[in-house]
């Protein structure tokens, strides 16, 4: 495409939630601009390899500049961005087809770990100077998420192409402590957050 992309996905609910804040946030910045960069959104399914699959046909759709990850971390305090994925699978959960995959490698093929390319660090501190709870992650878990950065930088890396990736997790939004309560961070804060970290990605590519 001639004009620059950023390629912004969430995921569908999962686990017993009826909302997922990854998707909430995401929605709002369909077919925004920021720093002159167009911002393609899309929620992904919690399903294993399609949720990778699909980001693929995206990215040789899109051909964007830069691929940015949102998903949901319940227990979390922090927008915590993801510094690296790890090649392992390990669903303690079923995902939403039933899947749960224990113990294998994401791919035969690839490294043992990838690096996010995005400017991680200047990430979180350009949050926390909106005074919003940031924090540098090294561990993107084991489920869909983990699987989805690992497969982004796996294939970017395997087809040497010149997308910066990476992946950050969100709490649960107040809607859904309400009941139980849990750590969990307005919406609104949320979106502030995954703002700025667009705003430092767009200014490097």
């Amino acid at each position: 495409m001639s004009n620059k992309t950023l390629l912004l996905t969430g995921f569908e609910p999962f686990g017993g939630e009826k909302i997922n804040p990854s998707a909430l946030a995401v929605k709002e910045f369909s077919g925004k601009k920021i720093n002159g960069v167009e911002i393609y959104t899309e929620i992904l399914p919690v399903v294993h390899k399609k949720c990778v699959e699909r980001t693929l046909e995206l990215i040789n759709k899109l051909d964007p500049v830069a691929v940015l990850n949102v998903g949901q971390a319940g227990g979390r305090t922090h927008i915590t961005v993801e510094k690296v994925a790890i090649n392992f699978l390990d669903y303690t959960i079923p995902d939403n087809e039933g899947n749960k995959p224990r113990y294998i490698k994401i791919t035969e093929d690839g490294q043992d770990a990838y690096f996010a390319t995005i400017p991680v660090e200047e990430i979180v501190v350009t949050i926390k100077k909106s005074n919003i709870p940031a924090m540098l992650s090294y561990s993107a878990g084991t489920f869909c998420c983990n699987e989805l950065f690992y497969g982004v930088s796996h294939y970017i890396r395997k087809n040497n192409l010149k997308i910066a990736n990476g992946f950050i997790h969100i709490p649960f939004i107040y809607e859904q402590a309400i009941d139980s309560p849990r750590p969990s961070m307005p919406l609104s804060t949320i979106i502030e957050g995954i703002s700025i970290a667009i705003d430092v990605i767009t200014k490097r590519v």
